[in-house]
């Protein structure tokens, strides 16, 4: 795609309420959004619920489903599982829920415990044969998916020194990501010859890493570049040459994109275009492509346009829609969330 000649708007599609705290964070149901079928989305809040929401035969959203009585405390994170059958949700109440999805129904089917105190995020893997759960007791779990919904954890991993704030999952290995409060990123792999699983690198400052507490990452559609955001006010991206089958690749610092957020960032997002998405404490989304300007030297990332006072309070979440269009979904401690659709103005310059 060519975002070289083109001018866009992030235009507001609609403004969903309903939750009566802060939203913390939105996940796409997979493969919906595509081929007629309608997108659906997650939402998670500190009025400890979840609601999933669904779009209508007009193209707005409308909230399908409360799920509610199971957690005790905020809810943080949200993340379904690669068929859409489960969604997980990550909860301060020290506890994961794992729901599964049957029609319209949502049935709780297994709660994972283990950690000291809030978990702050969950993750599947890419074949949904694993699951990551981090938190603010420093450590990873690693939860392997039996039969009968049943969790084992295969691996409980300490290496941060501080919170750990998200865990992801590289989409095209079994590669797990966290990071921290403590102001690095972590990169887990299995050991070949145990189940055990290990840190084979950390992205700090002394490599060109950020300076404070790194809030969420992302990876594009490939999974050999990544995007990091951080309290230190920067987006950073990385690179890795692991698609050539070596796991064990090291990441190196390509770029650094500064002075775009004035407030913490919180969330970075890569849609499988290419687009990088950004939402912040100063209440704005940015979004960025790759720069093919030839006359810079490197891999360099530009603005494509910036939605100051997206939400009237701080942006926790930005995530792609995969499908047919260029959905955006924010979640804000306003208690809303938007669905922002990425539009090309015909002719029209951007003022």
């Amino acid at each position: 795609m060519n975002f070289e000649d083109e001018d866009f708007e992030l235009r507001e599609i609609q403004r969903l309420e309903g939750h009566t705290d802060k939203v913390w964070s939105v996940a796409w149901k997979p493969a919906t959004g595509i081929n007629g079928i309608p997108a659906v989305f997650a939402s998670c809040s500190g009025d400890k619920t979840v609601r999933i929401w669904e779009e209508n035969s007009t193209g707005s959203f409308q909230c399908q489903a409360v799920l509610e009585e199971t957690h005790t405390r905020t809810v943080r994170s949200c993340a379904w599982s690669p068929s859409g059958k489960f969604l997980a949700t990550a909860s301060f109440d020290a506890t994961t829920a794992i729901w599964e999805n049957v029609g319209v129904d949502f049935e709780c089917v297994s709660t994972l415990e283990g950690h000291d105190n809030e978990v702050k995020s969950v993750s599947w893997n890419n074949s949904g044969s694993l699951l990551a759960t981090c938190g603010r007791d420093k450590s990873v779990w690693i939860w392997e998916v039996l039969p009968g919904n049943e969790f084992d954890c295969v691996s409980v991993l300490q290496g941060h020194t501080q919170d750990v704030k998200m865990v992801q999952w590289n989409p095209s290995m079994d590669t797990l990501f966290s990071c921290s409060y403590d102001s690095t990123i972590k990169v887990w792999v299995e050991n070949g010859d145990s189940d055990d699983w290990h840190c084979i690198q950390t992205l700090g400052e002394s490599n060109s890493g950020h300076t404070s507490t790194v809030w969420s990452l992302s990876f594009n559609a490939s999974g050999d570049k990544m995007v990091s955001c951080s309290d230190d006010l920067t987006i950073k991206v990385w690179t890795s040459k692991m698609q050539e089958c070596d796991q064990n690749a090291p990441w190196k610092h390509v770029c650094t994109l500064s002075g775009y957020h004035d407030r913490t960032i919180f969330s970075v997002h890569w849609s499988r275009e290419g687009i990088i998405a950004s939402g912040a404490a100063d209440d704005a989304i940015c979004l960025f492509v790759e720069n093919n300007d030839n006359e810079v030297e490197g891999t360099t990332f530009k603005l494509l346009l910036k939605k100051e006072k997206a939400h009237e309070m701080d942006v926790n979440s930005v995530q792609w829609n995969s499908g047919d269009r260029r959905l955006l979904a924010s979640a804000s401690d306003d208690g809303t969330v938007k669905i922002w659709e990425l539009v090309r103005l015909s002719g029209q310059k951007l003022l």
